[in-house]
Protein backbone atom coordinates (compact mmCIF):
# COMPACT_ATOMS: atom_id res chain seq x y z
CA UNK A 1 0.00 0.00 0.00
CA UNK A 2 1.43 3.37 -0.93
CA UNK A 3 1.96 6.27 1.43
CA UNK A 4 -0.80 8.31 -0.21
CA UNK A 5 -3.44 5.61 0.21
CA UNK A 6 -2.41 5.07 3.83
CA UNK A 7 -2.68 8.81 4.45
CA UNK A 8 -6.14 8.88 2.88
CA UNK A 9 -7.28 5.99 5.11
CA UNK A 10 -6.01 7.84 8.19
CA UNK A 11 -7.84 10.98 7.03
CA UNK A 12 -11.08 9.04 6.47
CA UNK A 13 -10.99 7.17 9.77
CA UNK A 14 -9.95 10.28 11.71
CA UNK A 15 -12.79 12.27 10.14
CA UNK A 16 -15.36 9.64 11.05
CA UNK A 17 -14.04 9.34 14.60
CA UNK A 18 -14.02 13.13 14.99
CA UNK A 19 -17.57 13.40 13.70
CA UNK A 20 -18.73 10.77 16.18
CA UNK A 21 -16.92 12.33 19.13
CA UNK A 22 -17.80 15.98 18.46
CA UNK A 23 -21.47 15.11 17.98
CA UNK A 24 -21.65 13.96 21.60
CA UNK A 25 -20.03 17.04 23.19
CA UNK A 26 -22.39 19.14 25.33
CA UNK A 27 -22.56 22.86 24.46
CA UNK A 28 -20.87 23.89 27.74
CA UNK A 29 -17.67 22.10 26.70
CA UNK A 30 -17.57 23.49 23.18
CA UNK A 31 -15.41 26.53 23.96
CA UNK A 32 -12.58 24.70 25.78
CA UNK A 33 -12.50 22.08 23.04
CA UNK A 34 -12.36 24.81 20.40
CA UNK A 35 -9.31 26.29 22.12
CA UNK A 36 -7.62 22.89 22.00
CA UNK A 37 -8.54 22.50 18.35
CA UNK A 38 -6.93 25.86 17.59
CA UNK A 39 -3.73 24.71 19.27
CA UNK A 40 -3.77 21.51 17.22
CA UNK A 41 -4.34 23.58 14.07
CA UNK A 42 -1.20 25.55 14.92
CA UNK A 43 0.72 22.27 14.97
CA UNK A 44 -0.96 21.30 11.69
CA UNK A 45 0.27 24.56 10.15
CA UNK A 46 3.84 23.73 11.15
CA UNK A 47 3.50 20.20 9.76
CA UNK A 48 2.04 21.53 6.49
CA UNK A 49 4.87 24.03 6.12
CA UNK A 50 7.40 21.25 6.77
CA UNK A 51 5.68 19.08 4.15
CA UNK A 52 5.77 21.90 1.62
CA UNK A 53 9.47 22.52 2.29
CA UNK A 54 10.43 18.83 2.10
CA UNK A 55 8.21 17.98 -0.92
CA UNK A 56 10.62 19.31 -3.50
CA UNK A 57 9.16 18.76 -6.96
CA UNK A 58 6.50 16.25 -5.82
CA UNK A 59 3.28 17.99 -6.94
CA UNK A 60 0.80 15.78 -4.96
CA UNK A 61 2.69 16.42 -1.72
CA UNK A 62 2.86 20.15 -2.46
CA UNK A 63 -0.90 20.18 -3.10
CA UNK A 64 -1.61 18.21 0.09
CA UNK A 65 0.58 20.58 2.09
CA UNK A 66 -1.12 23.63 0.59
CA UNK A 67 -4.60 22.27 1.33
CA UNK A 68 -3.60 21.37 4.90
CA UNK A 69 -2.09 24.81 5.41
CA UNK A 70 -5.21 26.50 4.06
CA UNK A 71 -7.59 24.54 6.30
CA UNK A 72 -5.39 25.05 9.37
CA UNK A 73 -5.12 28.80 8.73
CA UNK A 74 -8.88 29.00 8.28
CA UNK A 75 -9.42 27.21 11.61
CA UNK A 76 -6.89 29.31 13.54
CA UNK A 77 -8.12 32.67 12.20
CA UNK A 78 -11.77 31.69 12.67
CA UNK A 79 -11.04 30.50 16.20
CA UNK A 80 -9.38 33.78 17.11
CA UNK A 81 -12.30 35.77 15.69
CA UNK A 82 -14.88 33.68 17.57
CA UNK A 83 -12.87 33.89 20.79
CA UNK A 84 -12.55 37.66 20.46
CA UNK A 85 -16.29 37.98 19.90
CA UNK A 86 -17.05 35.77 22.91
CA UNK A 87 -14.72 37.77 25.15
CA UNK A 88 -16.43 40.98 24.01
CA UNK A 89 -19.73 39.54 25.27
CA UNK A 90 -18.32 39.39 28.80
CA UNK A 91 -16.78 42.87 28.84
CA UNK A 92 -18.48 45.90 30.38
CA UNK A 93 -20.78 47.86 28.10
CA UNK A 94 -18.71 51.05 28.48
CA UNK A 95 -15.59 49.20 27.29
CA UNK A 96 -17.51 47.80 24.31
CA UNK A 97 -18.66 51.27 23.27
CA UNK A 98 -15.09 52.54 23.33
CA UNK A 99 -13.94 49.64 21.14
CA UNK A 100 -16.66 50.16 18.54
CA UNK A 101 -16.20 53.93 18.39
CA UNK A 102 -12.46 53.82 17.72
Amino acid sequence: MSFLSEALWVLLLGSLLGLELIGKVPPTLHTPLMSGANAISGITMLAALTLIIKAGDNIPLLAMGAVALGFALFNVIGGFLVTDRMLAMFSRKSARRKDTNS
